[in-house]
């Protein structure tokens, strides 16, 4: 059994709890946080569990082989580095830090130590983005990836809408999609003063034709996670809010042919449409996050790499940080740094 340690038991930690007590593989040791009356239940639930405010309880407890954290993003370096120095392996909640910096840091560190640094991409392990991933090869080239992810709330006080919701949808798109963006342009507002960008429009350019765009806002009424893909043969459209055929394959496009003979027919297309089936695949049900830490646990185990491994997390946080410089110029176009920036 590995035994675990979970650092946050706010949002997102009870999650985390849960999942692990119910892997056999796992032994979950302790949970920690700050604000003890959110362990409250916890004694109640889960009796042997550890129950701390100190970090370093789970540290120095040798039988703790990894830490998972679920803390503010602010926390996240901090915190996984001294669980690195200390020899445990890491799952951080995205982003898995700060700056690209602090994010190379923590890559470097895991590597030099041989420890598994995981990044909480959740949405990697649904049932719906692993079969977005698997028909992704067949849709023929690829014209565009446009996502939405729109609701009201949750405001967050200390990271912009981009940081909170666009990095689902970018850790989606550099999954699934078989070629990475060079370039980006960010626009976005708030409407609360004083406080981050509530709502972002993001465009992200590539080296062939494909372009992505993400909206992402916490101030619309209805909530809304959809993404088409569309290629040369097929479309593919994710809807997450539908509760069974999350994922639909549309045999739908378009057909070139020249208009007429000679040399003007190469500069002169033709547009005719394509109208097909539709065809709703069957997905599995499996939990996204038990998958997810099975997979962190396995890794452990067998010294592999997870699906959102430290590299993952740290091109999501250098397109953040390109989509937040962006921003700041009022929709700049920032180049994406795709290489070591750090010694």
């Amino acid at each position: 059994m590995i035994g675990v340690g979970v650092v946050g038991y706010g949002y997102w930690g009870p999650n985390l709890v849960r999942n692990f007590w119910a892997i056999p593989e796992a032994d979950l040791r302790w949970v920690c946080d700050l604000q003890t009356e959110r362990l409250g239940g916890l004694r109640q639930r889960f009796p042997s569990i550890g129950i701390t405010e100190n970090f370093d309880d789970l540290l120095n407890d040798p039988k703790v082989d990894a830490v998972a954290l679920a803390t503010p993003v602010s926390t996240h370096f901090k915190l996984a580095m001294r669980a690195l120095k200390a020899g445990k392996h890491v799952m951080v909640e995205k982003p898995i830090a700060a700056t690209v910096e602090q994010a190379q840091r923590l890559v470097d560190e895991a590597e030099r130590r041989g420890l598994v640094l995981a990044v909480d991409h959740t949405f990697l392990h649904t049932a719906a983005v692993r079969k977005m991933a698997e028909l992704v090869v067949n849709i023929g080239e690829i014209y565009y990836y446009d996502a939405v992810r729109v609701n009201l709330g949750l405001f967050q006080q200390d990271t912009s809408v981009i940081w909170d919701l666009a990095v689902h949808d970018l850790s989606i798109m550099d999954h699934v999609l078989p070629e990475r963006p060079i370039a980006i342009s960010a626009t976005g507002m708030s409407h609360v003063p004083g406080e981050p960008e509530n709502i972002a429009y993001l465009t992200l350019f590539f080296s062939s034709t494909l372009i992505a765009h993400v909206h992402v806002n916490w101030l619309a009424p209805v909530k809304i996670r959809r993404t088409l893909l569309a290629g040369s043969k097929q479309m593919i459209v994710y809807d997450d809010i539908e509760p069974s055929e999350k994922i639909k394959v549309y045999d739908k496009g378009i057909t070139l042919s020249p208009k007429g003979h000679g040399g003007e027919a190469l500069n002169s297309m033709k547009v005719g449409y394509r109208t097909g089936d539709m065809r709703a695949p069957h997905l599995d049900l499996s939990e996204a996050l038990d998958l997810e830490l099975r997979e962190f646990l396995n890794c452990i185990a067998t010294a592999g790499r997870p699906t959102a491994d430290g590299q993952a997390g740290l091109r999501m946080v250098r397109l953040l940080d390109a989509a937040s410089r962006s921003l700041a110029q009022r929709g700049a176009i920032v180049q994406i740094e795709q290489e070591r920036v750090f010694a």
